[in-house]
């Protein structure tokens, strides 16, 4: 009897001898990781303590950054409470407002040892961040590509269907906005709720905060033009249009107001949060919408996945005000940039010199890989021919909510590269990997795409070139602040946006609302903002000539 107790007793004093040899091995492995923070102006997704991938690139790096993203505020009221507290974290996104509350180090004054993030863009393209000082004070987190650049996600706006309802119509063509409509009509009143009898949602719109562009900006891309975002430019004249005043501009907010009063407009969606439109659209019940597929697609593809709800995947349609528009939806892939913002790297951090390692050794083609396919022979396989792609177990295990929390280490929005890995074969990320996007679609989608005789979601909408050097120009109008005229006057006319148009797409009397908000809209004086807009327009194409 006193053996075994002296046996078990044993056992547990090696199993504490174990425990505490490994915490001191931690201990030891950790302590010289350097440890950030980031704030993001946008909600995200927290990742759970000891997330594998992140422990890779901390061991491979040294270092590591806590994300902090956007809760419970807008982002405008987060970016002023750092500003009115003058506590910052390590890293910031953000632009002008920050810089003007002097928050934000020099950048470029640093970068030389750092040649991950010096030579992340050409010479003339960091040009264009260099703000009345000469310094650069943020680095853009998307759109910068290196070498190949597939196109097969559309990730920007567009009017965005189920399949189902295209099934159940037999896949027609439809290209204009009133088709599109009538028949989420027919489909609607032929399917009032889903399989679970749940009522279904024809048309639901995003309003929440900056992200009411769902809701004004269609006008430009009903005309066939592209996304600029604040105006319309005439390539052939070379001129600044207003859009909000269009003739098209007028009569789709009159179609969505006899929308509305058909029952088919979600009458949720003026005052819905973001958070709640997502879990709207991950229930299914949303037969179409506005939208930029990254504001919606990396949220509820995965939950629609799991749930196994059959057609309630989403297709891009080339919708247009009427027949024969050459549609603009979608630009060629290139460096789309927004110089507006970016990540910063501000006051208060204490290491600045391994702050600017730390995003340099994140733009490394070992961490890139890391970051967006995983582990090789756990997150995907390498062919003979050293093609990337994922089995569907693989495949599952991303979609699965819990294994992206523990394993999954993106670090969205530092900056990353897009394009191509130095072997040319390999897209950055598997969701532009020709291939491995579409095997990655679920069954719905693949067999919309083929009716269609499309494999890809620009397939369904078409391509085209860059505009032009302008392009694009709300790159401009996102720089401007309070402080300017143009700039009070940019604030106004979006809050008469944002106050009128719910109103007008509501109101029992069209033409009278119409009226009254184009007069309030007149009334900010947006002939000093088209000004603007037109001298930064012609100051863009002469710096290339």
């Amino acid at each position: 009897m006193k053996k075994r107790v002296f046996s078990v007793l044993t056992v547990l004093f090696l199993l504490v001898f174990v425990m505490v040899g490994i915490r001191i091995q931690n201990s030891r492995t950790h302590k010289n990781i350097r440890n950030y923070t980031a704030f993001f102006n946008v909600p995200g997704q927290s990742r759970d303590a000891g997330n594998e991938i992140k422990e890779i690139i901390a061991e491979k790096t040294g270092a590591q950054c806590e994300e902090i993203w956007l809760m419970g505020q807008t982002a405008d009221e987060a970016i002023s409470s750092y500003i009115a507290s003058g506590e910052y974290p390590d890293f910031i996104s953000g632009g002008m407002e920050l810089l003007d509350a002097g928050a934000l180090i020099p950048i470029d004054t640093y970068w030389d040892d750092y040649p991950n993030i010096k030579n992340y863009m050409t010479e003339k393209e960091w040009d264009l961040f260099r703000q009345e000082d000469g310094h650069i004070y943020w680095i853009p987190q998307f759109g910068v590509v290196k070498g190949e650049s597939s196109d097969v996600i559309h990730e920007g706006e567009a009017f965005w269907i189920q399949t189902r309802v295209l099934k159940w119509a037999g896949y027609p063509k439809i290209t204009t906005v009133n088709a599109y409509f009538a028949l989420l009509e027919e489909y609607y009143k032929a399917n009032p709720v889903t399989e679970s009898g749940d009522p279904n949602i024809p048309f639901t719109i995003l309003c929440d905060d900056w992200r009411y562009f769902c809701l004004e900006n269609p006008p430009q891309f009903l005309d066939g033009y592209p996304n600029d975002g604040c105006c319309i430019v005439d390539p052939v004249g070379q001129k600044v249009i207003d859009y909000n005043v269009s003739t098209t501009a007028k009569r789709y907010f009159q179609l969505l107001n006899e929308e509305y009063h058909k029952g088919v407009i979600d009458p949720e969606s003026f005052v819905q949060t973001y958070r709640e439109y997502l879990n709207k659209l991950a229930t299914g019940r949303v037969l179409g919408m506005v939208d930029q597929w990254w504001q919606f697609a990396y949220d509820i593809n995965d939950v629609l996945q799991t749930q196994d709800i059959e057609g309630c995947g989403y297709v891009p349609l080339p919708i247009t005000i009427d027949e024969g528009i050459q549609n603009q939806w979608h630009v060629k892939r290139g460096n789309e940039i927004n110089t507006s913002e970016g990540i910063a790297i501000t006051v208060n951090c204490a290491d600045i010199p391994g702050a600017m390692q730390f995003l340099n050794d994140l733009m490394d083609e070992e961490i890139m890989m890391l970051r967006f396919w995983g582990i090789e022979n756990v997150d995907y396989q390498v062919d003979e021919e050293g093609k990337f792609y994922r089995t569907q177990e693989q495949r599952s295990k991303l979609a699965d909510p819990a294994q992206k929390s523990a394993h999954f280490c993106s670090y969205a929005y530092l900056p990353r590269w897009e394009g191509s890995f130095d072997d040319g074969i390999n897209a950055f990320s598997p969701e532009y990997q020709p291939s491995e996007f579409f095997a990655g679609l679920p069954e719905d989608i693949r067999e919309c795409l083929a009716a269609y005789d499309c494999k890809t979601y620009v397939e369904m909408l078409g391509t085209n070139e860059e505009p032009g050097p302008w392009y694009p120009m709300y790159s401009f109008t996102d720089t401007l602040t309070a402080d300017t005229k143009v700039g009070q006057v940019k604030i106004q006319t979006d809050m008469i946006k944002h106050q009128y148009l719910p109103q007008v797409i509501m109101a029992e009397d069209f033409d009278t609302m119409w009226d009254i908000y184009m007069q309030q809209y007149a009334d900010c004086e947006p002939e000093i903002l088209l000004d603007a807009l037109q001298t930064e327009l012609t100051r863009r194409i002469e710096n290339t000539e």
